[in-house]
């Protein structure tokens, strides 16, 4: 069974729903199974703010998540068209990984979500690209073969999967934005299983 890595980070929950439809068209997948993680969010004071282990939700990624890993798709909400810093700085971290380069010919495909339709998702989804780029991965984004690509009206790029949660962040998922997503996850998911053969 190869393991692919869902690591997201989500404030009010659109991208969370992004990472567990991601996560459903993996699992779609025989011989691949989602392993969802989050990261904690980051303090604006030199402190810790979070427990070790979250109240709810997934658990917290390690660097041996990334290590055990055959894939990564990798989520965030847009933040002035670039990665949320909860997730910047988890990559941040992530030296040693590739110093040793563990994550070196694993392929990846990145999702976001934003308050508006011109918000930042195209690059946020290339923000997200650079560490990886940098740690050796292949990436991967959706073939307009994907039909909801050219006919939705809430998010979805070439680049990966999006959405636009509106200015309160409270939209659903759109029928489209979920198919994205899914047929991400099993990309993905088939990629890696391609390249273990």
């Amino acid at each position: 069974m190869q393991k692919i890595l869902v690591l997201y980070y989500s404030q009010k929950g659109s991208v969370e729903a992004l990472a567990r439809a991601v996560a459903h068209g993996i699992d779609s997948i025989s011989g691949a199974e989602a392993i969802i993680r989050t990261v904690p969010r980051v303090s604006t004071v030199c402190e810790a703010s979070e427990p070790s282990i979250p109240d709810v939700g997934a658990p917290y990624v390690t660097l041996e998540d990334l290590s055990e890993c055959a894939a990564l798709a990798l989520g965030s909400p847009v933040r002035f068209g670039n990665m949320a810093a909860p997730m910047k700085y988890f990559w941040d971290g992530t030296i040693a990984t590739w110093l040793s380069g563990e994550l070196i010919g694993k392929p990846a495909a990145v999702f976001t979500s934003s308050g508006s339709m011109h918000g930042g998702n195209e690059s946020t989804l290339l923000s997200m690209m650079l560490p990886l780029f940098h740690h050796g991965m292949l990436l991967m984004g959706l073939p307009y073969s994907e039909v909801a690509l050219s006919e939705t009206q809430g998010g979805g790029t070439p680049y990966g999967a999006s959405h636009i949660a509106g200015t309160n962040g409270t939209l659903p998922l759109s029928a489209d934005a979920i198919a994205l997503a899914k047929a991400l996850g099993k990309r993905l998911a088939e990629t890696a299983l391609q390249l273990t053969k």
